[in-house]
């Protein structure tokens, strides 16, 4: 099978000042070739240690893709580099590269200096693909097999990310005309409500009786649940996908109502296809979770087809004044308990009209608990013209985490709500 490795290159990212996102678009670029990513690198800003580690990523790897380090300032040395591991210090200058340059430095209205056009400056030892989205020429360098004992590529793309992500689908196009490729079959499944580890328990004989290259990996997401990724490497698409699919049908009676989708999915995308395959709408009403519910919803294309709207009533007079919830609930029972949920869902389902709705009010921290009312804790409410139901848990993490955990917590109980009472 082929073997990729994905290296970035910049201080900035082993730092932490800015969020490496182009390694898992080029991983998911890869995977859809059939190509197995072994290994994920950030280098920093030194030749030596540029030189040296790409080495032992092209002596392991078929494919090496590296972004980053190709800017037109003195700091970004990735070039020289690239340059001394082919083996070269020669240069020339690629035209189409320089043409592409003077059109974005003129149609912005920038002077076009030298350092600008020495970027269309490569090492002879490379290929070039035009970068038409910006001044940094995508290089190529093939390593014949006598090198590092195999034959391999180099693809150097700039760190940018709206460039390197266009870069791809050229990039892709180069590998399939110059690697033989294999099928990867993926396959992932959505489970809600099990810990990791309960999970882990829960299928364990299943997980033990999977075939010897059949491989199970866990994925935890507090806004999603745990998804499980079935994979083979190799072999014929058509095949993997019908084996994978007969184990499938073993786990399915093993997991029950916690597994939620048989392929990659979120509880938001869930609840809309059933929402908009009965007809029937939703709205929310949020205070502890501040309109994150609202948010995932409204993620979703087409959320406007059942999602009518919200009401984030933070302050107690929101909840009284616009969701009708009566004062002496909240004063006899609190804002964080039963029956302000209650009110705070049937309300907000007045009011909007629709058909279901749901509601939370918690305590997400790090302040405001009790010995009665610990911070993590959480009342989620869910209502339709067949009854409203409420629901407590605790949750001990940090506050962004608890929020999360509050809203997928709900849009858990309301899509449990809207399985039995629509019968999917």
């Amino acid at each position: 099978m082929t073997q990729a490795s994905i290296c970035t290159i910049g201080d900035e990212i082993l730092i932490g000042q800015i969020v490496d996102t182009n390694s898992s678009h080029i991983s998911q670029a890869l995977n859809s070739l059939g190509i197995k990513v072994t290994r994920m690198l950030s280098i920093g800003d030194d030749h030596d240690v540029i030189v040296n580690s790409l080495g032992q990523e092209v002596s392991k790897n078929d494919i090496v893709i590296v972004t980053g380090g190709l800017g037109p300032t003195k700091d970004d040395i990735t070039k020289a580099a690239l340059a001394h591991l082919s083996g070269t210090d020669a240069y020339r200058t690629d035209e189409r590269q320089l043409e592409i340059i003077h059109k974005i430095l003129s149609s912005r209205g920038l002077d076009i200096l030298d350092i600008n056009l020495a970027q269309a400056s490569v090492p002879e030892t490379c290929e070039v693909i035009p970068n038409r989205c910006g001044t940094a020429p995508i290089m190529v360098f093939r390593f014949p097999a006598d090198r590092f004992g195999h034959e391999a590529t180099l693809y150097s793309l700039p760190g940018v990310p709206y460039e390197a992500l266009a870069a791809l689908p050229d990039i892709m196009e180069d590998i399939k005309a110059h690697h033989s490729l294999s099928d990867i079959y993926h396959r992932t499944v959505m489970t809600y409500g099990i810990a990791e580890s309960a999970l882990a328990k829960m299928i364990e004989e299943w997980e033990d009786n999977l075939p010897a290259d059949m491989h199970l990996a866990y994925l935890p997401n507090p806004l999603t649940g745990v998804r499980l990724r079935l994979s083979i490497y190799g072999g014929n698409k058509e095949d993997e996908e019908a084996r994978i699919e007969a184990e499938l049908a073993k786990l399915r009676p093993i997991l029950g109502s916690s597994l939620y989708s048989d392929h990659e999915d979120t509880l938001e995308g869930c609840i809309g296809r059933m929402l908009s395959g009965a007809g029937k709408t939703v709205s929310v009403a949020e205070s502890c979770t501040g309109g994150t519910i609202s948010a995932l919803f409204t993620s979703v294309p087409g959320a406007s087809e059942y999602y009518l709207g919200s009401v984030t009533s933070y302050a107690n007079e929101i909840k009284i004044n616009v969701l009708g919830v009566p004062a002496e609930i909240i004063a006899e029972n609190g804002a964080v308990s039963s029956e302000c949920v209650a009110a705070m869902a049937e309300g907000v389902r007045k009011l909007t009209g629709s058909d279901y709705s749901v509601a939370t009010s918690g305590i997400a921290g790090p302040g405001g608990g009790s010995a009665e009312k610990p911070v993590g804790l959480v009342w989620i409410g869910v209502s339709s013209d067949k009854g409203t139901e409420t629901f407590s848990m605790v949750f001990r993490n940090d506050r962004k985490r608890n929020i999360e955990r509050f809203a997928s917590s709900a849009l858990n109980i309301l899509r449990e709500k809207l399985v039995n009472e629509l019968k999917y």
